[in-house]
């Protein structure tokens, strides 16, 4: 009698020049536990002209005890790329971690024990900020690279999921149909798939022991990045088909209010100050993008 197959898990990676946190993703990936219950293998999708990601994958792949396959996305956009990685996935599940980040040992693990557990189509757990220096004390005070999280066997509404740490089931997808909207070229293709997949009927829940990590360069811990970060997520608004009119209205609402209360929190700090006007940005950006016009383009880095 021949054993019964395993599931597969085809782990995709978009890289977009940066071969350093590549290869620390890799090296991170090379020691996840899976328990017997399936195997695995990596699949990075160079997005940089340059194939900067070619020469790290080459370099891993010579040691690593698992398979790894480079491909390469010439056309700098960011569904494009996640559509390069699933094209060249093999498994029955796909997962996606982003090229700045780093799972613990036994994350890809609990993802797939907690899909089983909760019968879901697919399952995000938490990314916590690592900095590669210690920051400004006002960013670890206002908490601007924090990220939700949930308990375990939280059912996600699309809004609130993302790629940055995610299994789902293959199946899940259509045939013949890319899974990511190219339109979304900077940001924003992750929230419009799974709002695309909920709609169907796909369940996504939350396993707050999947723990990845994200590395914070200095280069994002100043008052710059945080407010185009801002102003390129309220850009991709108009992109979202649903509730349109309605969220324009709140943005219309919130913009005068927000304007007018910043001099009375800035008495409070900063931080404080900082958050409200990165709100206040992101809806006044989101205007601008319902009328057709762009506060920012290109892909933070």
């Amino acid at each position: 009698m021949t054993a019964a197959r395993i599931p597969h898990i085809s782990v995709c990676i978009c890289s977009f020049k940066r071969p350093e946190l590549l290869r620390l993703l890799l090296d991170r990936l090379d020691l996840q536990e899976t328990e017997g219950l399936f195997d695995y293998s990596i699949i990075v999708a160079d997005n940089d002209p340059e194939q900067s990601a070619r020469g790290v994958v080459a370099a891993f792949s010579s040691t690593s005890r698992v398979r790894v396959k480079w491909s390469f996305e010439p056309k700098p956009n960011i569904a494009l790329a996640r559509n390069k990685a699933i094209e060249n996935a093999e498994g029955d599940f796909i997962a996606f971690l982003d090229d700045d980040e780093y799972p613990e040992n036994h994350w890809l693990c609990r993802l797939f024990k907690a899909c089983a557990e909760y019968g879901a189509d697919g399952v995000l757990g938490p990314v916590l900020p690592y900095f590669e220096k210690e920051p400004p004390h006002w960013i670890k005070k206002g908490r601007f690279f924090d990220r939700p999280v949930h308990p375990t066997g939280y059912r996600l509404n699309w809004d609130q999921a993302r790629t940055g740490n995610v299994l789902f089931k293959r199946d899940i997808l259509n045939p013949g149909e890319p899974p990511f909207n190219s339109q979304f070229d900077t940001a924003g293709e992750d929230v419009d798939f799974f709002r695309r997949m909920m709609s169907k009927g796909c369940v996504f829940v939350w396993c707050n022991e999947a723990v990845a990590h994200e590395v914070v360069p200095a280069s994002r811990c100043n008052r710059k990045y945080l407010l185009r970060r801002a102003l390129l997520r309220g850009s991709n608004f108009r992109k979202h088909p649903t509730d349109r009119f309605k969220n324009a209205t709140k943005s219309v609402i919130a913009i005068p209010c927000y304007a007018l209360a910043l001099p009375v929190l800035a008495l409070f700090g900063q931080h404080v100050f900082l958050k409200y006007l990165i709100k206040l940005l992101d809806h006044a950006s989101r205007l601008l993008s319902y009328v057709g016009l762009s506060s920012v383009t290109g892909r933070q880095t």
